[in-house]
């Protein structure tokens, strides 16, 4: 049996208000990468992200595709969509094991640190014609972590490009510290309750285009989204949740976690690896 989860899947705004967060940009102080170049690192400071990173051949991604094709289907005859598979690595092996993927976790390492704890994996899949869009948001917002030193790697299960709505970003805001956003509640079509807006004061985007294998980098703080998928094509990918061992984890986060590198802090939990596939 996996282990019950009691944290707060979706924290409300007015009690992220409550917890005193350190939301500006920490860059990362590594001078000799083990797999990243001191180029990618410095890019990662001053803009924000890393793409594109190889990690998996053609046939590892189309191992792992097929595998999300079977849960998806399992968790469509739930009732549930497609956005749905949210911290699936509690619940599944098979993410579980992609989520501490010696690849991906000396990447981010390469960026964080020795002490790294992953705590989240979510399938953000858009159905051909599907009508949603993400608006553009940082992360950090929703979360109840602090401070803010946690990176996403977005890896690509289907191919990703401009047809199917790729993601989004805008270089450089995640120096800006917490923006102002509206909240967009109301709007069916925007799978968040936030967006920032006026973005374009900010500069132009650069259009995140992956081969299924491959990965993206981005800090916590940067201001990214996706536009509608018009296209006849799906465009999943699995966000790999990281940070490192100091930050404090409110909600009952903590539960989440999954120490990759280093030694096990004191406040974070070390989920073990589920049962169920």
């Amino acid at each position: 049996m996996n282990a019950p989860n009691t944290f707060q899947t979706i924290p409300g705004q007015d009690d992220l208000q409550q917890i005193p967060r350190d939301l500006s940009f920490h860059p990362s102080g590594t001078t000799d990468p083990k797999v990243l170049t001191r180029a990618q690192v410095e890019h990662y400071n001053q803009h924000g992200y890393i793409k594109p990173l190889d990690i998996f051949t053609a046939s590892e991604a189309d191992g792992l595709r097929r595998y999300f094709d079977d849960l998806l289907q399992k968790y469509v005859a739930e009732g549930k969509d497609s956005y749905s598979i949210s911290s699936a690595h509690l619940r599944h092996g098979r993410v579980w094991d992609v989520l501490t993927n010696p690849k991906i976790v000396a990447v981010v390492s390469d960026l964080l640190g020795p002490s790294v704890v992953a705590w989240g994996s979510h399938f953000f899949c858009k159905m051909p014609k599907d009508g949603k869009t993400v608006s553009w948001h940082q992360d950090a917002s929703y979360w109840p972590l602090t401070p803010s030193k946690a990176v996403t790697v977005w890896l690509a299960i289907d191919d990703a490009d401009r047809g199917n709505a790729s993601m989004k970003y805008i270089p450089g805001t995640q120096v800006l510290g917490h923006l102002t956003y509206k909240l967009s509640e109301t709007d069916e079509s925007n799978i968040l309750n936030q967006t920032v807006p006026e973005v374009e004061r900010y500069g132009a985007p650069v259009y995140v285009e992956l081969k299924a294998g491959q990965a993206s980098l981005h800090s916590d703080l940067l201001l990214h989204g996706s536009e509608v998928n018009t296209s006849d094509r799906r465009r999943c990918g699995l966000t790999l949740r990281y940070t490192t061992g100091d930050v404090q984890a409110h909600m009952g986060w903590h539960e989440k976690g999954v120490v990759v590198s280093g030694p096990p802090p004191a406040n974070w939990g070390n989920r073990p690896r589920p049962t169920e596939e």
